[in-house]
């Protein structure tokens, strides 16, 4: 079998989103799957629409115009602020995109209205993580300039929280967001349809029983993925957290000394000298590397440590097994690790289970570990 490559059973993944999207419609909101983390794959798409979600969300244009391109029909919404020099696409390929510039919606305006479209945004507002969004000081002028404009129609507001810097989706920040949301609609006299509360870290908000107000749909994408909560990387109830895995090649098997020897600086990356002899050791290299995966996002085996990564070479230790030439050693990803891994055109996609997971093969609320398979 191909190697490395990233193994995805669609089942999996598709009961994720299903009990997902179960559980928040019962709170009122309804969840867009976030597809930028899957490279834009029509398979994954259709898992979530199959599940129960109406609505794809990506960041990037070329992965919605993937999807359309692989007959995906579903709405789809820009979910970044579109660049000055894709307008046109943004408004032939999505129904709506999220936005916090009023030049770029001036040229969204221009762009729909060539194409005889009504562009449908959302206004993003800033709520404290800093990364992007409206100050709220300035969101009723927005809204004012906007509503001069032809072939646009505002269809609501939303926020992001701890992505940049952090910061946790509470009753506070949320119960801002539904207060701005009425203030929009007292203020200009038209309702809004969407109040996008932020991303999988609004789970434990969401799903807490506290009051969700106006919110009305968040943007899920690792939690649905990976099972996991992003505020903790702690699993999901009822969510399997294996649905991907990473499976490298070993390339080099041999002992050698835990140290090195000669002269020491920074290696290629400026990683600190390492740590202090214990002897020689059972080292393996696998043939993949930092242009394909974040190492510090990959969870190994038991008996596995992970020494360091080159560009292409990751450095493992094994306590347990030697691994000969040929054998492949499984991980699990993290959210950034799997970013990386779907994005290198040098990992392959292996397709699993494409049929829907049966409750009884629900997980065990203890995260699953995988076993190698030499």
């Amino acid at each position: 079998m191909i190697a490395p490559r990233v193994e995805i059973d669609l089942g999996k993944i598709q009961h994720n989103a299903r009990v997902l999207v179960k559980r928040l419609a019962a709170r009122g909101i309804s969840v867009t799957a976030v597809m930028k983390a899957t490279l834009g794959s029509p398979e994954i798409a259709n898992a979530f629409l199959e599940a129960g979600v109406k609505t794809l969300g990506d960041a990037r244009i070329e992965n919605i115009t993937k999807m359309r391109q692989g007959g995906v029909s579903a709405p789809m919404a820009l979910i970044r602020s579109p660049m000055c020099s894709q307008v046109a696409r943004v408004v032939k390929y999505t129904e709506l995109s999220f936005n916090t510039e009023l030049d770029v919606v001036r040229l969204l305006s221009a762009a729909a209205r060539k194409a005889k479209r009504i562009h449908g945004i959302v206004l993003m507002v800033e709520l404290g993580d800093l990364r992007e969004g409206i100050l709220p000081n300035a969101l009723n002028h927005t809204v004012q300039e906007i509503l001069r404009l032809p072939n646009i129609a505002i269809k609501g507001v939303g926020t992001n929280l701890a992505c940049r810097s952090g910061v946790v989706p509470d009753a506070r920040n949320m119960a801002e967001l539904s207060a701005l949301a009425n203030s929009i609609e007292s203020t200009f006299g038209f309702p809004l349809e969407i109040v996008s509360g932020g991303n999988s870290a609004n789970l434990h908000w969401a799903l807490g029983g506290a009051d969700v107000g106006r919110v009305n749909n968040l943007r899920l994408g690792e939690s649905i993925l990976l099972g996991c909560d992003p505020l903790n990387r702690q699993p999901i109830s009822g969510l399997h957290t294996d649905a991907i895995t990473l499976v490298a090649e070993v390339i080099e098997s041999k002992v050698k000394p835990s140290q090195p020897w000669g002269t020491i600086a920074q290696n290629a990356f400026g990683s600190p000298a390492p740590p202090k002899s214990i002897g020689h050791i059972q080292q393996a290299i696998l043939a993949i590397g930092r242009q394909d995966i974040d190492p510090a996002g990959l969870e190994p085996p038991p008996g596995i440590e992970i020494l360091e990564a080159s560009s292409d070479h990751l450095v493992v230790r094994s306590s347990r097994f030697n691994h000969p030439v040929g054998a492949e050693i499984p991980f699990q990803l993290n959210y950034g690790a799997l970013l990386r891994a779907m994005t290198s055109p040098f990992v392959s996609k292996l397709w699993k289970n494409r049929a829907p997971i049966l409750s009884s093969s629900l997980p065990p609320s203890k995260k699953p570990r995988l076993i190698p398979s030499y």
